[in-house]
């Protein structure tokens, strides 16, 4: 009999041993756990940390890019309205045959109006490279991404409009061309000739004055009028918006 709780006494030790041992193995295992959930949120923390600190390079990055294609754009919408200002003087004296320009005054207003193309280059090298290396990922604000996305394809929309635009310049310079007027009484009228090209004066020029007889001037002049209205109400002016919504965003989301 004493033998036998003997054996249940050894029995019950040997059992709270084993009990004990699991219940430290189980507390070394949730450590270990604890541990690797730490060392995971701390590096998760260290990689936010570094997303944010490049987000931060890339957002003063590109203020620059959009703050300089402002500043061409703020320059074309002023060239644009320039030309479109001119062409308006050109019917207006198309209209009132009282009021007739002389042959350098004409030759003036022809030349500051379509002597220079238009076309919108903006700085997107950063934005670019952003794309390309899948870099767009990292800015965290859900607008400003994107307007960032869509801003390449709003530039080919505003480029196909500025085609535009050129053809109908070229369909008015397209009339000098002709044997019967003369792009050299423009250029000697305004001194193109002599200062810029170092041509000398021509001879015995045709004079322009007759073009503001012709139909067919006046429809081009009308045509082109209407295009550059239409490319600075219906895209510079909103692109203008566009950027100014950019920089504002990219200013809210830039730490001092």
């Amino acid at each position: 009999m004493i033998k036998f709780f003997r054996r249940i006494r050894q029995k019950l030790i040997t059992e709270k041993k084993i009990s004990n041992y699991l219940l430290y193995a189980f507390g070394e295992i949730i450590l270990v756990v604890i541990g690797i959930l730490i060392a995971l949120a701390i590096n998760n923390s260290n990689q936010k940390r570094i997303i944010r600190e490049k987000e931060q390079v890339y957002l003063i990055g590109l203020k620059n890019e959009f703050q300089t294609s402002k500043s061409k754009l703020q320059r074309l919408i002023e060239v644009n309205y320039s030309n479109f200002e001119g062409a308006k003087k050109i019917v207006e004296y198309i209209s009132d045959k009282n009021k007739q320009p002389d042959e350098s005054e004409f030759s003036e207003l022809l030349y500051n109006t379509f002597a220079f193309d238009i076309a919108f280059n903006p700085n997107n090298s950063l934005l670019n490279e952003m794309i390309n290396s899948g870099s767009l990922k990292d800015i965290s604000n859900p607008i400003l991404k994107t307007y960032l996305t869509t801003w390449i394809s709003t530039l080919e929309d505003i480029a196909k409009q500025e085609n535009d635009l050129g053809i109908q310049r070229e369909k008015v310079l397209d009339m000098f061309r002709k044997e019967s007027n003369s792009i050299r009484t423009i250029f000697d009228l305004t001194d193109v000739s002599g200062k810029e090209l170092g041509l000398p004066p021509g001879k015995n020029n045709n004079s322009n004055l007759n073009l503001l007889n012709s139909k067919e001037f006046e429809n081009n002049i009308l045509i082109f009028i209407l295009t550059t209205r239409a490319t600075e109400s219906t895209h510079y002016n909103p692109l203008m918006e566009e950027l100014d919504a950019i920089l504002e965003i990219i200013d809210e989301e830039i730490k001092g």
